[in-house]
């Protein structure tokens, strides 16, 4: 005999595995600072990469005249500024990283706690 709560439940499960289910399934794999340390590294490296090559457009976009003003700028100071420019661009990203990827990891696992919470209930319908 069909049981219309089981089919209904059984239809929300596989839905949720078919779409957000294999995101979270994979995210809930890790411990949450692995997760969490793995994707802020991740974009940290993107942010850098994305910092040289905008450096590299300002520096090629006025080339000629960089030229000419290499001679009389403190390079000292021109690398420090340079410098302090990456470091707060890459606090930033990685800070707003961190709270992305932990609000992430956060949602997935409560995700998953339902999905096994659901799983039971499934288990007790059969049981009965």
């Amino acid at each position: 005999m069909l049981n219309e709560k089981r089919i209904i439940l059984m239809t929300k499960m596989a839905s949720y595995e078919a779409n957000e289910g294999k995101k979270n399934v994979a995210i809930g794999s890790f411990f949450r600072s692995d997760y969490i340390g793995w994707q802020v590294l991740k974009s940290i490296i993107s942010a850098t990469i994305a910092f040289v090559v905008v450096f590299g457009m300002y520096i090629f976009y006025d080339f000629e005249v960089f030229m000419m003003d290499i001679y009389k700028m403190d390079l000292i100071e021109f690398a420090k500024q340079v410098l302090r420019m990456y470091l707060w661009t890459i606090g930033v990203y990685a800070a707003i990283s961190y709270v992305v990827y932990t609000v992430r990891y956060n949602r997935a696992i409560k995700s998953l706690k339902l999905y096994h919470m659901n799983l039971r209930r499934l288990s007790e319908m059969y049981r009965q």
